[in-house]
């Protein structure tokens, strides 16, 4: 009787990449080196390391990268509080959504890259991207919302505009971002895997 091989969910590469790209997120993070400040906001690429995780190694993977950075989210707000770090001491709002980067990411790129794979790395950037600025905003709104108007003074329609504006201008800009990062290393990375 033939033994069948089970794969290993969590094998010794996965978890030294989930070392390194969690410890890549916590560097870009506690270093400021995670933002890109721009003349009106600031971009961030703390979230390019789970997607590149959840490109190279699965689902699993980016989704284990995600929670740290979602951990670290929390720590960065009790250690260095600002106005709207009440909302992100909830880990559906600091945890959940980066979470699910590396989910949509790996998703959207199993699905793209059968027909064409550096396609399928850019939008699975996009999407890990977008992800990431739809999940922290939607939970936001629905959940500190009033909050969230307080702390910028402002009205609650004009809370909903601006973080409308915000989605619209940061996520797509981050993702772009994502996609320009994520397609040269990714796709190094699969080069050197094939050797």
């Amino acid at each position: 009787m033939l033994k069948k091989k089970r794969k290993k969910i969590l094998n010794a590469r996965m978890l030294t990449t989930v070392g390194i790209l969690s410890a890549a997120t916590i560097i870009l993070g506690s270093t400021g080196l995670g933002f890109i400040p721009l003349p009106m906001l600031k971009l961030t690429i703390m979230h390019i390391p789970v997607i590149i995780g959840a490109i190279i190694e699965g689902p699993i993977a980016g989704g284990l990268i995600g929670l740290m950075f979602g951990l670290f989210s929390i720590f960065q707000n009790l250690t260095n509080p600002n106005l709207l770090s009440p909302a992100f001491y909830n880990p559906l709002v600091s945890v959940l959504p980066r979470v699910l980067i590396g989910i949509v990411t790996y998703y959207v790129y199993k699905a793209v890259s059968r027909f064409n794979g550096r396609l399928g790395i850019i939008l699975g950037a996009a999407a890990g991207s977008l992800t990431n600025t739809i999940g922290v905003l939607s939970m936001i709104y629905l959940l500190y919302l009033k909050e969230y108007a307080a702390a910028k003074e402002m009205n609650i329609g004009a809370a909903v505009k601006a973080m409308l504006a915000a989605g619209m201008t940061n996520g797509v800009l981050e993702a772009v971002l994502a996609a320009f990062v994520t397609l040269p290393v990714v796709y190094s990375i699969n080069k050197i895997n094939k050797k």
